[in-house]
């Protein structure tokens, strides 16, 4: 699956690692990359603060930079992408974090802005692990605008996208145990990691030392 694999998606929660592990996997395959860039949200750190006074304004920040980003994918034909973010984490965190009114506006304006045709991926990554862990892993980054992230925030994060990756089949799924696994950090679980996705076979699989 990996070596036919053209657009690479990494996907996971606040502090699961799908930046760095999507960087590392780039930097393998020597591709182009399409990476979020949260430093360039105004909002984000307003938001982490009060959630409810800056959400909307964050999640439109975010949902115009993710358009933009993903709009180069029409010019990039002949050479390998990978991301860290689905266009469709956009609404997930929306319902996470919008009163039903915002949220509707939200909606409305996300059905209205995105593109007709989005290219798919041909591979999505998805990274699990606990809240506690994440969390952890949030603030050993020490990143200044997440400081104020809490547990219980990243567990409805967790929550939220185990529940969409659940029924998730818009692209070949490979899920990843982040909380056993650390192929970011860990050589031989990125080389584990690489062998496992090179011989991927089935369209939704699970990686795990017992998987």
């Amino acid at each position: 699956m990996l070596d036919k694999a053209q657009y690479i998606v990494v996907e996971g929660p606040i502090g699961a690692g799908k930046t760095s592990l999507a960087r590392r996997l780039a930097q393998r395959l020597e591709s182009d990359t399409i990476f979020e860039q949260p430093e360039r949200n105004p909002f984000l750190e307003r938001f982490y603060g009060n959630l409810d006074r800056w959400a909307l304004a964050t999640q439109i920040s975010f949902l115009y930079q993710r358009i933009d980003q993903l709009a180069v994918l029409d010019e990039i034909t002949d050479r390998r992408i990978v991301s860290d973010f689905l266009l469709e984490k956009d609404p997930l965190f929306a319902s996470l974090n919008l009163p039903q009114d915002e949220h509707q506006l939200y909606q409305r304006l996300f059905d209205a802005i995105r593109p007709k045709q989005i290219r798919k991926p041909d591979l999505v990554i998805y990274l699990q692990a606990k809240p506690e862990t994440l969390i952890g892993r949030v603030h050993q980054r020490g990143v200044n605008a997440e400081r104020r992230i809490t547990e219980r925030y990243l567990e409805r994060v967790a929550d939220s996208y185990s529940r969409y990756f659940y029924d998730y089949d818009a692209a070949p799924l490979f899920i990843v145990d982040a909380e056993i696994l650390n192929p970011i950090e860990e050589d031989d679980d990125f080389e584990l990691l690489i062998d496992r996705l090179r011989n991927m076979r089935s369209y939704r699989e699970f990686f795990g030392y017992a998987g």
